[in-house]
C-alpha cells in the first residue's frame, strides 16, 4: 500500500474507517469557507468520495487524489493533502491542503505538503507544482510562501463562490527552486 511517512504523520490512501473523521471536518465551519463543499458534508457524501478515490495511483495523471494525513502518535485523521498531476500539461502538479480545526496552526499542513511535494518532484519526474487559492484565506498564502512558493497571479474578482465574487491567488513552485 501507498505511504508517505513524516516525523509526525502517515500520508496514504482513504478507508472506509476514515470516514467519520473526515465528515466531521469537511462539515466545520473554518474548514468549508473556502473549499468546494458545504456544512451539510454527510457520510453518504463521504462514501461518494471514498469510491472516487478506487484504483487512483499517486503521481498518475488524472483525477484527484486525497491522501489522508494520519498522526503517526494517536492515528487519528488530522486531515488530507490532495494531489492532481494534469494530463494536458505535462509534469504538472496541483496540490491543495485540508486540516481538520483542532489541528490548525500546528504545522501539520507544512510537514504533509512538503512531503507530498518532495515525493513528486523526486520520484514522479514532476517539474511544476501549483496551487490556487481564495486570496482572503490569509494562512494557506503564508503556508505556501513558507514552502517556497511564489505568488505568480492575483486574479481579482475571477471566481464566482459560494454567491459572491472572490479573487484568486495562484502559487507556484519549480522543481530546481526545491532542491
Amino acid at each position: 500500500m501507498f505511504e508517505i511517512v513524516t516525523e509526525r504523520l502517515r500520508l496514504r490512501p482513504f478507508r472506509v474507517d476514515d470516514l467519520p473523521g473526515f465528515v466531521a471536518y469537511r462539515s466545520a465551519p473554518d474548514v468549508v469557507r473556502y473549499q468546494s463543499w458545504d456544512e451539510t458534508y454527510s457520510m453518504a457524501d463521504a462514501e461518494e468520495f471514498l469510491e472516487t478515490q478506487r484504483g487512483l495511483a499517486f503521481g498518475q495523471p488524472g483525477e484527484w487524489m486525497q491522501l489522508a494525513a494520519i498522526d503517526r502518535d494517536s492515528g487519528d485523521l488530522c486531515g488530507d493533502c490532495a494531489v492532481r498531476v494534469e494530463t494536458d500539461q505535462p509534469a504538472t502538479a496541483e496540490v491543495g491542503v485540508t486540516l481538520a480545526p483542532a489541528r490548525h496552526g500546528s504545522g501539520l499542513a507544512s510537514e504533509a505538503l512538503a512531503a507530498v511535494i518532495s515525493r513528486l518532484f523526486e520520484n514522479h519526474g514532476i517539474h511544476r507544482v501549483h496551487a490556487e487559492t481564495d486570496d482572503r484565506n490569509l494562512a494557506v498564502h503564508r503556508l505556501f510562501e513558507r514552502l517556497g512558493f511564489r505568488c505568480e497571479a492575483r486574479l481579482v474578482e475571477a471566481d464566482w463562490f459560494k454567491g459572491e465574487w472572490s479573487t484568486l491567488r495562484i502559487y507556484a513552485l519549480l522543481r530546481r527552486d526545491w532542491e
